[in-house]
């Protein structure tokens, strides 16, 4: 947070206004939602996220897909992993080593991600599945019946529709991928690389590890209500909502 206020305009700017140096309000100090930020506006002042000595503007929807895959689901060897989704979403560059990965319109999946998917299945290579509910079953449906029910689905959801699982990953559409439910059957943060905290307007995010653009400490669309607690089992964050 302090390099953030130091070197990023959209945190310089909005912190400074309000006489801060870091996003929590102290006393005296007016404030809206614990001194947290819209996620629609920081988005929407894209080129002032961006640190004062240059980086990518571009949004990573795929970001952390590989540590919160290996949370959900064990993921090695050959795997080929299959994100469903549409324009602007590239495949993640944090697979484990040796995991393939493409992107597919799942209403469209085209015939070389199915004879890619056909060999996978052929040679005995696992196929997982990542996308939210319509987009999994989209996909089942466009494949051949005895291939579709080889493919492992892994329920991609946003903040407002967790669930009890038993697998699932947790996303949002700026922030990419935040944590996973574990085998203990509750969501987990991402927390090396995430960093969570309830405010008065709902949960706020910060992405550790991405320099640029930077998110730091907002607040994705709705508001989700919620706390961060440690797992009983694990004693790390999970998301309570």
């Amino acid at each position: 947070m302090r390099s953030a206020f130091a070197t990023v305009p959209f945190y310089r700017e909005r912190w400074a206004l309000d006489g801060r140096t870091d996003p929590v309000l102290v006393p005296g100090r007016t404030g809206t939602d614990s001194g947290a930020a819209p996620l629609a506006e920081a988005v929407h002042k894209i080129v002032d996220l961006v640190p004062l000595a240059g980086g990518a503007q571009r949004i990573e929807p795929s970001r952390g897909l590989g540590p919160v895959l290996r949370k959900a689901r064990s993921v090695s060897g050959d795997a080929l992993v299959v994100v469903l989704g549409g324009d602007g979403v590239r495949p993640p560059s944090d697979l484990p080593r040796g995991v393939r990965c493409c992107v597919v319109d799942p209403d469209v999946p085209g015939p070389s991600v199915l004879a890619e998917l056909s060999s996978a299945l052929r040679r005995g290579r696992r196929v997982l599945a990542v996308g939210d509910d319509k987009q999994l079953a989209v996909f089942a449906a466009a494949l051949p019946e005895d291939r579709a029910y080889r493919v492992e689905s892994v329920p991609r959801r946003e903040l407002d529709t967790m669930d009890s699982g038993p697998y699932g990953v947790l996303h949002d559409p700026a922030l990419g991928y935040l944590g996973a439910i574990e085998e203990c059957g509750r969501w987990h943060l991402d927390w090396p690389r995430v960093y969570a905290r309830p405010t008065t307007g709902g949960l706020a995010f910060t992405l550790l590890r991405q320099d640029s653009p930077r998110f730091v400490d907002v607040l994705p669309a709705g508001g989700v209500r919620g706390e961060i607690a440690p797992c009983p089992r694990h004693g790390t964050p999970v998301v309570l909502t």
